[in-house]
């Protein structure tokens, strides 16, 4: 089992010669975060990621969590590295500094974030949480309840969860059950059952911070009646201390495929009579607001992909570098190591490829995330939030779902040995199988780039994209050397046009066959989109500014890197384009049920 190693060096590049991270210095609120201090913290997140998560993964992994007598149990060494985490200011590195956060521009948070995703998955997903609920609480909720609650969780002295789905629900949190009833003093009673709670209950944080999804005694029918309430473990004293224990726990742990370490819960709201809780904004908005709190989530779970991801690459490069066997193909040479074999080196490069298209496509969106926000240029920010509206579904479906592809390839590297549980590398391809689930199936994040994306606004900001990138391709043209990525790069925007304008001309008269081909869209979209970042990466290495900074070894890495995406890869999209006509067409055609 290999240790993990943080790829500062593709990670300074991105931010610095892709994701714009200049630019976004420069924005009002962002002043602070200098090339120095950047680099700093990005030095010392490696270091913490590597020397205290990192050997924690496969302990979280054998060891798992238990329910004994209530009580949640997570693994050892969890409290200790959290307290440290917290201590650190890491929980709250993107969040407000006027509640104890560090207020980082969120493309420099990203990186941060792979890395501990990168190193333990598991764990990682306790101080997650408090991101998305601290925004949500941030943008929603009343002063009282922010005086009270939010510097807590953003500085990670308490935990928070998000409680959505119920045994009788799913994904259709139409169908939730769960009941709120007014009480004199402006509280709630709570009472229901949620499951799939992550760190729903744990010892390793003095409270915990519920958001809660649960309907007014008047509430109309369906999403429009849901209200989103704020449910603390424990009730808080007026000194801010937790008080008496409120009426929520934990009844069940889900046993489960992989990431062991996490604690996912069945909660029980109101056993003894009803859980305290507060509104959080206005009747009725509960699932709008969750919406902030998911959007958040679901950026992080496909920057979980590329962190995994690239745990499982780095495993299987280090050990195709120390392996020794069989004969070169092409010499017949004995004792090299199986990088030398082309399949091996075609494999590794594969894995590298996805994992820099998919991580230079989430550092941009993030770099987008600070625009939309601090921006003083209104027609800027609003490109920049549009773009992020219209690909948040890929970075996390499409995101995820090469994970799986990058950690299905570094077993294949190991061979025999990846299929043994002592190589460690078993565990990253349990622990990323759930990212493609939770937080909405690819699936539903296809249904949501061409329902709610795409055909709302009859392809306007995808539209405008294809020209940005068009723009990528013609600089490719007229750069020395790649105009065969050029010719590549332009046939993929020609095939994601082609499925554009069929998912646009049959979007209201054939809806079903238009969303029978929607995943197959979102792989076409990401991988358009990575081809269209691995471009930037490849113009940015060939200036001539970039030799002193980066070193021209690594550099010319960057572009044959590149290159190899776009003739290896890429070249999937003009297929990926028939298969949206193909399915909707075949798919719907189909008159019996699936046998």
């Amino acid at each position: 089992m290999t240790d993990y190693t943080a790829p500062l060096a593709d990670m300074r590049f991105l931010l610095k010669e892709v994701a714009e991270f200049g630019a976004v210095s420069r924005l009002p609120g962002c002043e602070e975060a200098t090339p120095d201090l950047v680099d700093a913290v990005l030095e010392e997140a490696g270091k913490f990621a590597a020397g205290v998560l990192a050997p924690l993964n496969s302990v979280g992994d054998r060891a798992g969590c238990r329910l004994e007598d209530g009580k949640v149990i997570t693994p050892p060494g969890w409290t200790e590295a959290y307290q440290q985490f917290a201590a650190g200011g890491w929980v709250g590195l993107g969040l407000s500094p006027d509640y104890g956060g560090q207020g980082l521009p969120k493309c420099v948070a990203t990186p941060v974030w792979e890395m501990w995703f990168s190193a333990n998955t598991a764990f990682t997903m306790l101080p997650q949480l408090n991101t998305g609920e601290s925004e949500a609480i941030l943008l929603a909720a009343s002063d009282e309840l922010k005086a009270t609650y939010l510097q807590k969780l953003v500085t990670g002295e308490w935990g928070g969860t998000m409680n959505l789905t119920e045994p009788q629900a799913g994904s259709d949190l139409a169908a939730i059950r769960t009941r709120a009833e007014p009480q004199a003093d402006g509280s709630y009673r709570i009472s229901g059952q949620k499951i799939f709670i992550s760190y729903g209950d744990h010892e390793i944080t003095p409270n915990i911070v519920h958001l809660v999804l649960a309907r007014l005694p008047d509430a109309p029918p369906g999403v429009k009646g849901i209200s989103m309430f704020l449910v603390p473990k424990f009730l808080v004293n007026r000194d801010g201390s937790p008080g008496a224990r409120n009426d929520v726990r934990c009844v069940g742990l889900e046993h489960k495929l992989g990431i062991h370490g996490s604690p996912t819960c069945a909660m029980s709201f109101g056993d003894a009579g009803g859980a305290t809780g507060w509104i959080i904004g206005e009747p009725n908005r509960g699932l709008e607001y969750m919406f902030i709190m998911m959007n958040e989530a679901r950026f992080g779970v496909g920057v979980q992909g590329i962190g995994i991801g690239e745990r499982a690459y780095q495993q299987a490069l280090a050990f195709a570098r120390e392996r020794v066997q069989g004969r070169d193909a092409v010499t017949g040479a004995v004792g090299q190591s199986i990088i030398n074999h082309p399949d091996v080196k075609r494999m590794l490069l594969t894995m590298r490829a996805r994992i820099m298209a998919a991580r230079a496509l989430a550092y941009t969106a993030a770099g987008w995330f600070d625009l939309a926000r601090h921006s003083p240029d209104t027609a800027a920010a609003d490109k920049s939030k549009r773009y992020v509206d219209l690909l948040m579904p890929v970075v996390k479906g499409w995101s995820t779902e090469l994970c799986q592809q990058v950690c299905y390839d570094a077993i294949q590297v190991h061979g025999g040995m990846g299929f043994v549980e002592e190589t460690g590398i078993a565990q990253h391809t349990r622990d990323a199988r759930i990212i493609t689930i939770y937080e909405g199936t690819t699936g539903i994040q296809a249904n949501d780039l061409v329902g709610r994306k795409v055909l709302r606004e009859n392809g306007a900001t995808l539209r405008e994209l294809i020209v940005e990138m068009r723009g990528v391709a013609a600089e490719l043209a007229a750069a020395e050397g790649m105009q065969s990525m050029a010719v590549r790069f332009a046939e993929d925007i020609a095939a994601l046009e082609r499925a554009l304008d069929w998912i646009l001309a049959n979007g209201r008269e054939r809806l079903a066959a238009v969303l029978a081909g929607a995943v197959p869209f979102l792989h076409l979209l990401g991988s358009v989109c990575g081809s269209w970042q691995l471009a930037r990466v490849a113009l940015a290495a060939a200036k001539p500014t970039a030799a002193e900074a980066y070193g021209a070894d690594y550099l010319r890495g960057l572009i044959e890197l590149a290159c190899f995406h776009a003739h290896a890869l890429a070249v999937q999209a003009p297929a990926l384009a028939a298969a949206i006509v193909g399915a909707g067409e075949t798919a719907t055609a189909f008159a019996r049920d699936v046998e």
